[in-house]
């Protein structure tokens, strides 16, 4: 069985067969680069023009994916606010920042409002002091 999730354990790395795309493909771009200099002729900087716009796909489709992600979670920590905020809190909602809101994912319903009102007052800013904050750990196995 897996090890429940909490911070210690909770970042998750690329896919393997994404970093080894990123990686041939900055080789690819590298060499044939190289081989531009080198020798340069039309069909090689057809070809370095090629591998530098996969090397350039490939790591935006990564960052687009996480922005989406990072939007999707936002909205659903808004909704779920909403839901378990008492009404003095619930206008303070849109005062919380994107990275603040993907932080308090973590927290359970039940820590969830004395977080955010730490958060609130200053006490607790970045992704990871607000991370470190939280006592009981819900996961999140979707994120990429």
């Amino acid at each position: 069985m897996a090890q429940p999730q909490n911070y210690a354990n909770h970042a998750r790395r690329p896919p393997l067969l994404f970093l080894a795309g990123a990686f041939l493909s900055t080789a690819a771009t590298v060499g044939v680069g190289i081989l531009l200099v080198v020798d340069f002729s039309a069909g090689t900087l057809a070809l370095f023009a090629v591998a530098a716009c996969t090397a350039i796909a490939l790591l935006s489709a990564r960052r687009f994916a996480t922005g989406v992600q990072d939007r999707v979670i936002r909205l659903e920590e808004r909704l779920r606010l909403e839901r378990i905020l008492p009404d003095e809190l619930k206008g303070e909602i849109g005062h919380l920042t994107t990275d603040q809101l993907i932080a308090l994912r973590f927290a359970s319903d039940a820590e969830l409002p004395g977080l955010v009102r730490r958060v609130l007052a200053g006490e607790l800013t970045s992704r990871d002091s607000i991370k470190q904050a939280v006592q009981d750990w819900r996961a999140d196995h979707q994120r990429i």
